[in-house]
């Protein structure tokens, strides 16, 4: 399957708290391989794709897919996943055993890469 259906938290994704996690560099560090659309974003990665329209591009069920364990979609990427604990290889010592991202900041950023259209 090309998506998770399903949201990973019991609340909904909320877009301007997954902006701010998007804009932050920790958790998520998105802008370090991804070239983001805002402007709150000064320098920007281009090893990963633009996120601009992604929203347009894929459903919130493939962007969760992606967001959460993006090995599924490509097992040559260098994204990690996010919300994913499986089968991971040299992983920081902070991070052994739980995701990067909650379920809940998972949603979020889902909420507002669905907003770039």
């Amino acid at each position: 399957a090309d998506g998770v259906p399903e949201p990973l938290a019991a609340r909904s994704g909320d877009a301007a708290r997954g902006r701010a996690l998007v804009v932050a560099r920790e958790p998520a560090n998105c802008a370090l391989c991804h070239a983001v659309p805002d402007a709150a974003i000064q320098f920007s990665g281009d090893l990963g794709p633009s996120l601009t329209g992604i929203g347009a591009r894929l459903s919130v069920a493939q962007l969760r897919l992606r967001v959460a364990n993006n090995l599924r979609v490509n097992p040559a990427t260098i994204m990690p996943g996010y919300y994913n604990v499986d089968g991971l290889d040299r992983v920081a010592l902070a991070y052994r055993g739980k995701p990067i991202l909650s379920a809940s900041e998972t949603e979020d950023i889902v909420a507002y890469l669905a907003t770039l259209r």
